[in-house]
């Protein structure tokens, strides 16, 4: 095995994507590669790590897993068992590495003595820790439905296995129920993880990223809803669906420090004063700063978060823009990165950062002059139709709405009286467009920090992509969308177990971050979904039968990803022997 390097430019930058390629001969001795693992854009110290895995893994050797553990040798009051090797069968094939590797993100965490005091069994006995367990694994790997887990997703996992339990941590109402007991425990759990995140990865919370989204839900009840399902915007452009809005303070790397589920029709503008408030009562007021986009802070939430001491960047309406520009003409450009420019204003409330991005013109550009030539290409050919004036209108309308602003562009005049027929001319207005190409990749950031530099503003500003990512990954890896519970408490109580499947996940982007260097958490999940657990069946002489639980010998990418994470695989499970009767069969365990 050994690492490749692929390169590619974009936005003028050649970027480096390594990959981890095993040769293999083929049976007419022609020599062929595989990737075994990607790992993206690396830096050299991740190269180096990635080089000394591949020797160690290089220089082991493949041995086959014992039948039996050590000391496990299967007896029933004898020394041996006899078996009958052609009568061996493999059952039950189900989903084990990835599962395993959700639980140790758990263990990891220490949620166990989070939940043990939280959580405890039922006067029937039910372990409601193992069923969490089971509902934020399930999230984490094979995200759907709680319906699904239930029929389906259960018996195809080896969560029975790595649980020691069985298919009534997956009964239907046993699910539901545990969902009732978990919100009430929110604010606590995230004060637990903060420190924990500490102590694992030194995570700081004095930099939080806010922002919103929304989630809908899949329902034919839709009269008379009185709680947080209600319609508003979208952001999944499902207008048709109720929905609830998210909003979510995480960290730029990505650990999450609260959430809060509103009501659907929730603005952006007032989300934040409520929130801010709610943050200094649990965790104190501190020397923090918010960075939040453009659309979520008011001129009234600004000030009180000044009146407060808190510090704030955010991003500004253009509208802003155009008003300080002529101010911002004698500053000079200070050089963030390649392709991307500073300058900085400072008034007496506020410091201004108008920045300039070379890759965001290239972007603005290119879509700002494809959609002028549609929307001119549709009105040479509206030009050419023979129409009344209504229809005239009907067609010039559909055609700047899917124009967008480069509409504003575009001069057109049509006949002002009614008339059987009209036509319509049209001309570039190349005042505005000069206007507009001057403003391209631009976008101006404000903030209360009077002593920050440019640079690192920017800096701060640009982490909220991460908070869009945690978004993104609870949208779309943990499938957080639709929802189908109708209960209040269990709509929160889903968008509850979905965070908590997060923070396992981050936890793992975390140690990859420091130890796998371009490896993504969910790259991992899904290599560790091909280990697989499987009943080994053996008949013995004497009419009993032995049952080995086997997980599948990890192949190379598992091995180098295990060394990079250092994490050891498990013992196999201790074989059983069942013995056959008419009606039941009934399990001994071996000693």
């Amino acid at each position: 095995m050994f690492l490749r390097c692929q390169r590619r430019k974009k936005d003028g930058k050649v970027h480096e994507y390594w990959s981890i390629v095993e040769s293999r001969r083929l049976g007419d001795g022609r020599v062929a590669q595989r990737q075994v693992l990607y790992l993206g854009e690396i830096n050299a110290s991740q190269r180096e790590a990635w080089r000394k895995t591949i020797e160690v893994q290089d220089a082991g050797q493949r041995r086959q897993v014992a039948l039996f553990p050590a000391g496990s040798m299967p007896c029933d009051d004898v020394d041996a068992v006899g078996v009958c090797l052609s009568q061996l069968r493999i059952e039950r094939p189900r989903q084990w590495g990835a599962c395993w590797l959700a639980l140790q993100l758990w263990q990891q965490l220490e949620l166990d003595s989070f939940w043990r005091s939280r959580l405890r069994p039922s006067r029937e006995g039910t372990p409601w820790l193992k069923v969490l367990k089971t509902l934020v694994v399930y999230r984490l790997v094979d995200p759907g439905s709680e319906w699904r887990l239930h029929r389906q997703w259960f018996d195809s996992s080896a969560m029975a296995d790595l649980l020691e339990s069985d298919f009534a941590l997956a009964e239907k109402n046993t699910l539901y129920r545990c969902l009732d007991r978990l919100s009430e425990h929110k604010d606590e759990l995230f004060k637990f993880l903060r420190r924990r995140w500490g102590e694992l990865f030194g995570a700081k919370f004095d930099v939080l990223l806010y922002d919103l989204t929304s989630t809908y839900f899949e329902t034919d009840e839709d009269r008379g809803l009185q709680d947080l399902r209600q319609y508003g915007y979208s952001r999944d452009k499902r207008g048709d669906c109720r929905q609830v809005v998210i909003a979510l303070i995480v960290t730029p790397e990505g650990f999450p420090l609260s959430y809060e589920v509103m009501s659907g029709d929730t603005a952006d503008s007032t989300t934040l004063s409520g929130f801010l408030e709610r943050i200094e009562k649990r965790y104190g007021r501190a020397n923090r700063i918010w960075v939040m986009d453009r659309g979520i802070p008011t001129e009234d939430s600004l000030a009180k978060m000044r009146s407060i001491g808190a510090s704030y960047l955010v991003g500004t309406p253009k509208g802003r823009l155009n008003k300080l520009e002529q101010s911002f003409l004698g500053q000079p450009w200070a050089k963030v990165r390649d392709g991307v420019q500073v300058k900085r204003l400072a008034t007496e409330e506020d410091v201004y950062v108008l920045a300039q991005s070379d890759a965001r013109i290239d972007k603005e550009r290119g879509m700002r002059r494809k959609r002028l030539r549609r929307y001119i290409d549709r009105l040479k050919a509206i030009q050419a139709q023979t129409l009344t004036r209504d229809q005239l209108l009907m067609k010039l309308g559909a055609a700047r709405h899917d124009a967008g602003r480069s509409a504003n562009l575009v001069k057109v005049s049509i006949p002002k009286a009614a008339t059987t027929t009209a036509s319509v001319e049209f001309t570039l207005d190349r005042d505005r467009l000069r206007q507009v190409r001057r403003r391209e990749g631009r976008y101006l950031l404000r903030t209360n920090l009077t002593a920050g530099e440019p640079a690192q503003l920017w800096t701060f500003y640009i982490q909220l992509t991460e908070v869009e990512q945690a978004f993104k990954e609870i949208k779309h890896d943990l499938a957080i969308r639709p929802i189908y519970h109708q209960l209040e408490s269990r709509i929160e109580a889903h968008i509850f177990v979905a965070f908590l499947a997060y923070c396992l996940q981050v936890t793992l982007k975390a140690q990859l971050r420091q130890l796998a260097g371009g490896t993504t958490p969910r790259a991992v999940i899904e290599k560790f979904k091909t280990m697989q657990m499987v009943d080994v069946q053996l008949p013995t002489t004497d009419g009993r039968e032995l049952t080995l639980p086997r997980y599948t010998q990890p192949e190379a990418e598992h091995r180098m990803l295990l060394e990079q994470l250092r994490l050891d695989l498990p013992r196999q499970p201790p074989p059983k022997i069942t013995t056959a009767l008419v009606a039941t069969k009934t399990v001994e365990p071996v000693l």
